[in-house]
């Protein structure tokens, strides 16, 4: 069989079109992935409320920053292009967001909208309203609009304050102490946010540690940040002074992911995926992978801009089966529907529990995975919490879908490497959203173009 690889653009949707042979191709040379989608928000958004310039390298140019950067932009911040090699971000300072004269729309990203309704509500005397697509206004506010309200946030939107469209009316906020029930680094990062321009001490604790970007950033910005790991906790003092700074991203460890299973689980294979961010609070893929006996190593380990970095090297294997629950959930959160697919081809049966979260992302992912795997001859069950994933059925080639998820058309893309059969996946556009150039990526690791 030849293997092919093929793009259809049929506006406003696209559809892959995968075929290989039944072992795969290997897949062999370097790569380097886009930058972390969570780093470029923070690094945007800080400058933006920052005193002076910040300077950007390595910006993720994903649609999901740009919706960031075009709501601060409608709010009175400058920027550069953000294809410069270097974005630069003139701050306006903490309390001057500009009172939009439209309505700021995040687009898709769920991230850019929670994060954002912290600073929004925080800023006294002004009047905003935020919106998103489709797959955005579907998604829970309320997680982060009920803890803003115990602060005094006022903010209204549908179904009893839980969707997007949301009004929001600055006001001066109170501090508080959020006990969060589920650990999330959104939730989090929207409370310490209001609290840079709360007076007196704002802190939450979660059941788990999430990811802790925002607490590293905000530190480097100068923020007063308190971290305690024994409780899972993290306070800011405010009102805060932060100044703009220099900020490196190093590159996203969910879109490695994606190349790290598709290398353990093609036969052939040796990848070499540089400058990858393993902060500790995100290398849960990696504890999993080692779990399931997957050959990867660190090579370069390094520091960048307060962030570990390393280059990873990934050679197939045989993959063995694991439980995956508890804490190390919350550090591979966005990396369980690529789990998934690595778990078709372990020994045995894989069982994913306590993620929950993942039923409110941009689409319910424990549902899509099942029902898109299980479209491909898997055998995937599908739990409250989580998924049942029995390795070794073997995959066919279907019409399957993203339901516009940017990580469920890469997973379903992996995945087509070895199934037999060619492999159609609709709205694989969605891809864009974190990763621009991942078709593109593919084919080269390949040894192919896109038709």
């Amino acid at each position: 069989m030849t293997a092919r690889i093929e793009l259809t653009d049929a506006a406003p949707h696209q559809t892959l079109t995968l075929e290989f042979p039944a072992d795969g191709v290997a897949l062999r040379g370097r790569v380097r992935v886009p930058g972390d989608k969570s780093i470029s928000h923070r690094s945007l958004m800080l400058g933006a409320i920052a005193k002076g310039e910040t300077r950007i390298q390595g910006l993720l140019l994903g649609e999901d920053p740009r919706s960031t950067a075009a709501c601060f932009q409608a709010m009175g911040v400058t920027m550069s292009s953000l294809e410069d090699e270097w974005v630069t971000v003139q701050g306006v300072g903490l309390g001057n967001l500009r009172e939009p004269a439209d309505v700021l729309n995040a687009g898709n990203s769920g991230t850019t909208l929670r994060l954002m309704l912290g600073l929004l509500a925080s800023h006294p005397a002004r009047y905003f309203a935020v919106t998103g697509d489709g797959s955005l206004r579907s998604r829970p506010m309320d997680r982060v609009i009920k803890p803003l309200s115990l602060m005094g946030a006022e903010i209204w939107g549908r179904q009893n304050n839980r969707l997007a469209p949301l009004a929001v009316q600055g006001q001066s906020l109170k501090p508080i102490h959020y006990h969060s029930p589920v650990a999330s680094a959104q939730i989090k990062s929207c409370i310490l946010l209001a609290g840079l321009l709360t007076e007196g001490e704002t802190t939450v604790t979660e059941p788990s540690l999430s990811r802790d970007h925002s607490e590293r950033m905000l530190r480097a910005f100068g923020a007063d940040i308190v971290v305690d790991p024994d409780t899972c906790s993290v306070t800011v003092r405010g009102p805060a002074t932060l100044t703009g700074q220099t900020v490196v991203v190093p590159g996203d460890i969910s879109s490695a992911a994606f190349w790290l299973v598709a290398g353990a689980i093609t036969p052939g294979s040796d990848l070499v995926i540089e400058n990858v961010g393993i902060n500790p609070t995100r290398t849960g893929i990696l504890d999993a992978l080692a779990a399931m006996e997957a050959d990867i190593t660190l090579e370069n380990s390094r520091e960048v801009t307060g962030e570990p970095v390393a280059d990873l090297r990934v050679r197939h294997s045989r993959l063995k089966a694991v439980r995956l629950s508890g804490d190390l959930i919350p550090r591979m959160i966005d990396e369980v529907p690529i789990l998934a697919v690595a778990a078709l081809f372990a020994e045995g049966t894989t069982v994913i529990t306590d993620a929950e979260e993942l039923r409110v992302k941009e689409c319910d992912r424990i549902a899509v995975m099942a029902s898109q795997l299980n479209q491909l001859g898997a055998r995937v069950e599908e739990h409250p919490d989580g998924l049942t994933i029995h390795g070794g059925t073997g995959l066919t080639g279907a019409i399957v879908d993203s339901y516009t998820d940017h990580r469920v058309a890469m997973s379903l893309a992996i995945a087509a490497l070895r199934a037999k059969g060619s492999m159609q996946i609709q709205r694989a556009e969605a891809a864009a959203v974190s990763y621009p150039s991942f078709t593109a990526t593919l084919a080269e690791l390949c040894g192919l173009s896109v038709g």
